[in-house]
């Protein structure tokens, strides 16, 4: 039986503000600010991280909503895990419509999110949006989620000769969304199609697309090197690594870094079991 360790960090980058939110639940009843380090309740246990737009205050608001929303309406349903993913999806949704209605100054206002479950039979993801989802699996990164950017759109017309690849790196259309949670029908959405086996020692990253600003490489480099002082350390490295390059661009990054262990190791707090 398998055991998860996790953290969060985050940096507002150059902004002024900060956009993202990023929750984890492991089993208990949902407070209005969203549990972090609570106990397994025989239950899955729920990380969902949203990365919000519509300014200053619309994008803090649609992200958070986004995420609380998420995780009470995924606690409240009962039956297939798949279907209690879109449901809590389509809770986030309605919740964003909702709040527009209601102060149509906020319209505009919505998020990318991505929510991942961790059961005894493997992970379980929905995501909207560009957020990434990696695996870290024995020195080796993948990413798990849908692009729904239009970068890889960009980067298929490099590969057909279209574009050149510099100039699909710095297409300014590069991070403008197809998909997001605005309240509105949502355009793309991925689900995932059945569980995916986690191994002892994997890493599972939620992440804005600020740490992006990293080259995939990079990020490798960093969990490998600090993957064996665990989830707190690898979510340090990563924002620091951010911070280091002082883009004077750099959006807000956020990181969730979840690590697989057995039930039976020392754990410090943040660690929660699955089974």
């Amino acid at each position: 039986m398998l055991a998860i360790e996790h953290a969060s960090r985050a940096t507002r980058g150059a902004r002024s503000y900060q956009e993202d939110t990023a929750l984890v639940w492991t089993g208990r009843d949902i407070g209005s600010a969203g549990p972090q380090e609570l106990v397994v309740n025989g239950a899955p246990a729920v990380a969902v991280l949203a990365d919000g737009m519509g300014g200053h205050a619309g994008g803090a608001l649609a992200s958070r909503m986004a995420c609380e929303s998420f995780l009470k309406a995924y606690a409240g349903k009962d039956g297939p895990n798949r279907d209690r993913l879109f449901d809590a999806l389509t809770a986030a949704n309605h919740a964003i419509a909702e709040t527009v209605v209601a102060n149509p100054m906020l319209a505009g206002m919505g998020s990318t999110l991505v929510g991942v479950t961790f059961g005894a039979e493997g992970i379980e993801w929905v995501s909207v949006g560009d957020s990434p989802l990696l695996l870290y699996r024995r020195g080796e990164i993948a990413l798990l989620n849908e692009d729904h950017s239009l970068a890889p759109e960009l980067d298929r017309l490099a590969a057909s000769g279209a574009m050149t690849e510099e100039d699909a790196r710095r297409d300014p259309r590069r991070h403008m969304l197809r998909s997001a949670v605005t309240g509105e029908d949502i355009d793309l959405i991925d689900l995932s199609r059945r569980p995916l086996k986690v191994e002892l020692g994997d890493y599972i990253i939620l992440a804005s697309d600020g740490l992006q600003t990293l080259e995939p490489a990079e990020i490798e480099r960093i969990i490998a090197a600090y993957a064996d002082d665990g989830a707190g350390a690898v979510a340090n490295a990563l924002i620091r690594a951010v911070e280091a390059l002082k883009d004077p661009h750099q959006d807000n990054a956020t990181v969730v870094a979840v690590r697989l262990l057995a039930q039976d190791d020392e754990r410090p707090a943040g660690v929660t079991t699955s089974s």
